[in-house]
């Protein structure tokens, strides 16, 4: 068991969440009981995950996606209003690290899938950006278009959605977890082989195609499980806690 207040500062520390100018708060979000003994982590705080974490006896809910988005209706009515009354009817913490679990050298997003795909992470995408939020890498051999496209289906436990647009052997990636489609084109110029994100829109197909270069689509959710699972890991270990991630499946 540890005190919220320090479960806080030490996670707030850990990703560093002043660097980061995000679209919500990133840390706790809402306050529940003083202690924390048992700690479940998820992608989003949607009411099912609050619900699961309620049932599961825990003291904080550590998620990727949280509340109070820029440009979002203030008022606390309906869904909102529905999700905050199960938190403070339970004493439950609610601890939401957007951007800065995407970025983290070591347990973010896209430093976890890179590990899982077997990639040798190189660097940052965008050399400009800081801190980085896309990686690049290479595999240590060339990998066929259909051995990637089985490894992300084993990875992520769902079939990617796939555009054909570079070699036939692929060897340097770039990926960015979630709604990160934009940075095809960076991943491109860059020479890159294929690049991955969660989300695709209309115009990703046209420039995966005519910039010569792969692109999969593989799901925000699912791209992005990895970080929250990895962060409440490191977390219980740290404090002694006991830690459970819960899986609220979405095929967006």
């Amino acid at each position: 068991m540890t005190s919220l207040k320090e479960l806080v500062t030490y996670t707030d520390r850990l990703l560093d969440i002043g660097a980061f100018k995000d679209y919500c708060p990133n840390g706790l979000q809402v306050e529940g009981g003083a202690e924390v003994e048992h700690l479940v982590s998820g992608v989003t705080a949607s009411r099912r995950l609050i619900e699961a974490a309620i049932d599961r006896g825990a003291q904080a809910l550590l998620v990727h996606h949280g509340f109070f988005w820029r440009g979002e209706n203030p008022c606390i009515t309906g869904i909102k209003r529905e999700r905050l009354r199960r938190l403070l009817g339970a004493d439950l913490s609610l601890l939401a690290y957007h951007l800065p679990l995407d970025a983290h050298p070591e347990l973010g997003n896209n430093a976890q899938l890179g590990r899982l795909l077997g990639l040798n992470i190189e660097g940052a995408l965008d050399h400009n950006a800081l801190p980085a939020l896309g990686l690049l890498g290479r595999f240590s051999e060339p990998t066929s278009v259909d051995a990637l496209r089985r490894r992300l289906c084993a990875v992520l436990d769902r079939e990617p959605l796939y555009i054909a647009g570079g070699p036939a052997y692929i060897e340097t990636v770039g990926w960015c977890t979630g709604a990160a489609q934009g940075f095809i084109e960076q991943a491109a110029a860059r020479g890159l082989h294929a690049y991955i994100s969660g989300e695709i829109s209309e115009q990703t197909v046209h420039i995966a195609r005519e910039a010569g270069i792969h692109y999969f689509a593989a799901g925000h959710h699912a791209t992005e499980r990895c970080g929250p699972k990895a962060l409440g890991e490191h977390l219980a270990q740290q404090f002694g806690l006991r830690n459970e991630f819960i899986d609220i499946d979405n095929p967006a």
